[in-house]
């Protein structure tokens, strides 16, 4: 089309994301990162000054978009066995508003979460479900990214925010398109352009074979007998979690690291210990969690040879 900044495509972005998404149109905003999209649900939903809840056990975005919108984080332990924050301990700490994730496309029940306002973390869960229903769309805000490792990328960045209340995404979008306008209100560019939201479109056109393949690679890790984190059989059947992450419980987490080192397999673990082993007690969980998992590759163009050569040095290691 010869345009690159914002038109018609991050238009059509949107509009085809609200589809996938059981939303009318209208009901999105393309923003320019998932750290953005943050940032802007925290600032419609005035968490100025407000203790605002997230998992010790997450990246340190979450928290600096807490700050970067003058919120004061409180940070919660994840529950026992398991990435996703404890619900009831966050409750233990009277927030006033939460930033839930679902970790690694492990979705957490918020059907009946009503005592405070959310903000959905869906980074790592695009396409995953509870009850049959999308996450992304119990809160007041539900928000995505698509960076290069996400389910989907508009390009190597890019993100998006839904909320069922169409006033709230034109507040963000009338934040994010800060030209022309003549009045005093706090704006900023988080815009996505034309280039970005045309891969993105292609990307989420993808989507449901990149589901499948994801499927695929981490059936072979569980048919191999390693230990990875999945929903109970009990939660499978209301809980369609989607495989954005393959994370191994191991006892030796060191030399199962130097093992797929050593046969050229980069792996990786959440790297916040720092942080958390300052309240070691509190972060009990999440401290188990870091110091006791592998992340192992699962990416849709992950070949099936390559596959079977991680599942070889972890067997034999």
């Amino acid at each position: 089309s010869g345009w690159v900044a914002k038109g018609k495509e991050v238009e059509s972005f949107q509009n085809e994301f609200c589809k996938f998404m059981g939303l009318p149109k209208g009901h999105a905003a393309a923003v320019s990162s998932g750290t953005a999209a943050l940032f802007l649900a925290l600032v419609m939903s005035r968490g100025k000054g407000k203790n605002v809840a997230s998992p010790g056990y997450v990246c340190s975005a979450l928290r600096n978009a807490v700050d970067m919108s003058e919120g004061k984080n409180v940070l919660v332990d994840i529950e026992y066995n398991s990435p996703n924050i404890d619900l009831e301990k966050l409750f233990e700490e009277n927030p006033q508003l939460a930033i839930i994730p679902h970790m690694f496309g492990i979705p957490i029940n918020l059907s009946n979460f009503k005592k405070i306002p959310i903000i959905e973390d869906c980074t790592h869960a695009l396409g995953a479900k509870v009850n049959g229903k999308y996450v992304g769309l119990e809160g007041e805000f539900g928000i995505f990214s698509f960076y290069a490792t996400k389910m989907i990328t508009s390009g190597g960045f890019g993100g998006m925010l839904i909320s069922k209340n169409k006033k709230l995404v034109d507040k963000v979008i009338d934040y994010i398109e800060y030209d022309d306008k003549n009045d005093d209100n706090r704006r900023f560019n988080f815009q996505m352009g034309d280039l970005q939201a045309a891969i993105g479109r292609e990307q989420l056109r993808k989507l449901p074979n990149f589901l499948v393949r994801r499927e695929k690679i981490f059936k072979k890790y569980k048919d191999a007998g390693f230990d990875i984190l999945d929903v109970s059989a009990e939660d499978s059947q209301f809980i369609q979690p989607v495989r954005y992450r393959a994370v191994m419980k191991t006892g030796n987490q060191s030399k199962a690291i130097k093992s797929l080192k050593d046969s050229d397999i980069i792996t990786e673990i959440l790297n916040n210990e720092w942080i958390l082993s300052q309240n070691p007690t509190k972060f009990s969980n999440s401290l188990n969690m870091i110091r006791n998992t592998i992340s192992l590759p699962i990416y849709p163009s992950l070949p099936d040879e390559n596959v079977e050569k991680i599942i070889s040095v972890l067997q034999s290691c």
